[in-house]
C-alpha cells in the first residue's frame, strides 16, 4: 500500500507492507540510519523518534500508523546546516560514548526541552528513563539537557 509520510519537513510516496514497522521504513526506505535498531521490544529508546513533536519507539510503530503525520528522525534536529542547542550540548558536555543511544536521547530530550523549556533535574530523570545507555552513566546525559535548557532559555529563537 502506498502511505504518505512527512520526515523532517518532506513529504514522501512511500509503498509498505501493513505490517512495516516505522524503523525499517526510515532506515531501509529513506535512508534515515540515524534511527537505531537497539532492542526491537520498546526497552532501549534507541529508536526514538517525534511523531507530531511527541516520542515514539519506532520498533513498535507501524509506519501505516503514522500516514499523513509530521515525523521528525535525529537527521531533521539540526537546521540550516547548524547544530540544534540539545546536539551543541550533547558534544560539550561528553554525553556521546560509543553514539549508539545518542540519536534516542537526543530525540527525547528535544521533546522534553519542547514542553518544558526548564526541566528540574527529576523531570528530566523521569523523562528519558525510557533510554537505556551502557556507556556513560547518564550524569552528563542530565548535564547535557540541562545546559541545553539554559542555552534555549536564554535564546529562545534557537
Amino acid at each position: 500500500m502506498k502511505i504518505e509520510l512527512i520526515v523532517n519537513g518532506v513529504k514522501k510516496m512511500i509503498d509498505v507492507m501493513p505490517n512495516e514497522l516505522l524503523i525499517n521504513v526510515l532506515r531501509e526506505k529513506l535512508g534515515l540510519t540515524g534511527t537505531k535498531y537497539g532492542c526491537g521490544i520498546g526497552e532501549c529508546g534507541a529508536c526514538t523518534v517525534m511523531v507530531d513533536g511527541k516520542p515514539v519507539l519506532s520498533c513498535l510503530t507501524l509506519a501505516v500508523e503514522v500516514a499523513g503525520r509530521e515525523i521528525t528522525t535525529i537527521e531533521g534536529i539540526a537546521k540550516e546546516g547548524r547544530l540544534d542547542p540539545i546536539q551543541e550540548a550533547f558534544i560539550e558536555e561528553g554525553a556521546i560514548q560509543c553514539g549508539y543511544c545518542t540519536p534516542g536521547f537526543i530525540i527525547t530530550a528535544k521533546a522534553l526541552l519542547n514542553e518544558n523549556r526548564s526541566p528540574s533535574k527529576e523531570e528530566i530523570i523521569e523523562y528519558i528513563k525510557g533510554n537505556l545507555c551502557r556507556c556513560t552513566g547518564y550524569i552528563n546525559i542530565i548535564k547535557a539537557i540541562q545546559k541545553a535548557s539554559e542555552k534555549i532559555t536564554r535564546n529562545p529563537y534557537k
